[in-house]
């Protein structure tokens, strides 16, 4: 699904900064994984990276097949709206736009009539249980309320792997755990998901972390025995 062979990256100016020093990585179709690392450690230009949303100097990045690189800003955008959905630790929904239209946003940009992409987002609010809430800003959500919003706006596209940039950060504790059930179960269903982030509660509820120090991985540790928990009346596997 990912592999990274030998990414660099370095932004230039007065002193260039070399971030990510020769990044090996192969991210399987399924996997649940968490990129953790210290502040300035590479592992939010990594995600951008994957993200399709920076480029890289040397090596090759691989997405499904794809090689990703040196791409024009219409061609990344392409990528990233057909086999990518993100979700924010800020949540990035559009405060004019109510709950289902920030869901259906993506589809607008595929050129899908109003209609159908209205249906398919309250499709996904249902999924997420806020099918209730379709006709609410963002501003009368709760933050547990916005992170599912944005989680259904990144399935919407129905992509090929989800990232996480740490998605729980801007919340409580117990609605971080609502999230990361919501995020268990998409695993369940075989999504290949991504999860950056400096909360060790969180990454260990991974099936693998990689470990990111001074732009190189310093170690992965798999949790294969990681089990997703899955909802019964009223959650996604309805």
């Amino acid at each position: 699904m990912i592999r990274l062979t030998n990414v660099h990256k370095t932004y230039q100016g007065q002193q260039p900064l070399h971030v990510l020093k020769g990044i090996d990585l192969h991210i399987g179709k399924g996997e649940f994984v968490a990129i953790m690392g210290a502040s300035g450690s590479g592992k939010s230009t990594l995600l951008n990276i994957l993200g399709i949303l920076d480029d890289y100097d040397e090596g090759e990045y691989w997405l499904n097949g794809t090689l990703i690189r040196h791409l024009k800003e219409s061609s990344a955008a392409h990528y990233r709206n057909r086999m990518i959905g993100f979700i924010f630790q800020s949540f990035n929904l559009i405060s004019f736009k109510n709950a289902m239209e920030n869901v259906a946003l993506p589809l607008f940009y595929q050129g899908v009539p109003r209609k159908k992409r209205n249906e398919l987002a309250m499709h996904y609010l249902e999924r997420v249980g806020l099918r209730d809430w379709a006709h609410h800003y963002p501003n009368e959500l709760s933050g547990g309320q916005k992170q599912r919003v944005a989680i259904a706006r990144a399935l919407i596209t129905r992509p090929d792997i989800i990232l996480a940039d740490e998605p729980t950060g801007a919340l409580d504790s117990r609605t971080s755990v609502e999230v990361m059930q919501l995020l268990k179960e998409l695993h369940a269903q075989g999504m290949t998901i991504v999860v950056v982030t400096h909360e060790s509660g969180v990454a260990y509820q991974t099936e693998k972390i990689i470990h990111i120090k001074d732009g190189q991985i310093e170690n992965i540790e798999e949790h294969p025995d990681i089990q997703s928990t899955v909802f019964g009346r009223g959650g996604l596997m309805k």
